[in-house]
C-alpha cells in the first residue's frame, strides 16, 4: 500500500504522469509488446500518411566539374531526398528482448536494438515520420525509444 502511496504523492507533484504510473503498477508483459508494436506501427503508418516530402530537382552538368556549365540532364524527385530512418532502444529490456525474439529488430551499430524503416521507397522525410510515431508511441509505454536517420 505504501508504494502506491508514494506513486500518487509523486503524481500530485508532477514528477510522474498518469501514464507512468499505470506503468510502474502494472509492468508490460510479452502480450502487452504484440500490442504495443501494432499501436506503434499505425502510429507511424498514420504519420506516413499526413506527410508531404518537399519534391526536389536534381541536375547533372556538361561539366560535373564546373556547377555554371549548362544542364545536360534533370530529374524530379517527387519523393524528396532519399536516406535511412530507423527506431534505436536498448536490448537488456523485456521490449528488447521481445522485439528481437519476434524478428522486428536486430542489433544497432554502437549498441542496441533497432527497427530499420525500409518502407516508403527512398523517401527520408516519409521514413522520418515514421519513425518518430513509433518512438513516441514506445516512449509513452515507459520505452525509451529514439528515431534516427541519415541521408544518403
Amino acid at each position: 500500500m505504501s508504494n502506491k502511496l508514494a506513486i500518487l504523492e509523486k503524481i500530485a507533484k508532477g514528477e510522474l504522469t498518469p501514464d507512468q504510473a499505470i506503468l510502474l503498477l502494472h509492468p508490460l508483459k510479452g502480450d502487452d509488446f504484440a500490442n504495443i508494436y501494432k499501436e506503434a506501427h499505425e502510429a507511424g503508418l498514420a504519420a506516413v500518411e499526413v506527410c508531404t516530402p518537399t519534391p526536389m530537382v536534381v541536375q547533372q552538368h556538361a561539366n560535373m566539374l564546373d556547377d555554371n556549365s549548362p544542364v545536360a540532364k534533370q530529374w524530379f524527385v517527387p519523393d524528396g531526398p532519399c536516406g535511412f530512418s530507423w527506431i534505436h532502444f536498448a536490448g537488456n529490456t523485456k521490449w528488447g528482448r521481445w522485439a528481437k525474439k519476434n524478428a522486428h529488430a536486430r542489433a544497432a551499430y554502437g549498441g542496441g536494438l533497432q527497427i530499420w524503416v525500409s518502407a516508403f521507397n527512398q523517401s527520408i522525410q516519409r521514413k522520418e515520420a515514421y519513425a518518430h510515431a513509433f518512438a513516441k508511441v514506445l516512449n509513452k509505454y515507459g520505452i525509451q525509444a529514439y528515431a534516427n536517420s541519415r541521408l544518403d
